[in-house]
């Protein structure tokens, strides 16, 4: 049992940061899943991949792992860089893109 502690990715449909604060604890599969042969349909009896735990910094997400005995993947995230950009930019002179529309 194995578990992947990381902080998710900002939704590509929004600009917002929200749920990117917290770090989710989440469970690796213990066996593949399994196309059952009447349906077709993908099962497994691993329940554990449904558990899905956020908490608020790393550290609480750590001492969780230890104090359950859950081997743990700690996958850090990229460090991003804002580079603040005014909206005049989009339409100055010389601008390095050309115009899509």
């Amino acid at each position: 049992m194995t578990a992947r502690i990381y902080k998710p990715a900002q939704n590509v449909m929004q600009q917002g940061r929200a749920a990117t604060r917290d770090w989710v604890l989440e469970y690796l599969p213990d066996e593949p899943r399994v196309i059952e042969p009447l349906m077709g349909w993908t099962s497994s009896s691993d329940t554990k991949r449904q558990i899905r735990l956020t908490f608020s910094t790393k550290e609480e997400a750590i001492a969780y792992a230890k104090e359950n005995g859950i081997a743990y993947r700690l996958e850090e995230p990229p460090a991003t860089k804002i580079r603040p950009k005014s909206y005049a930019e989009n339409f100055k002179y010389g601008r390095p893109d050309s115009w899509t529309h």
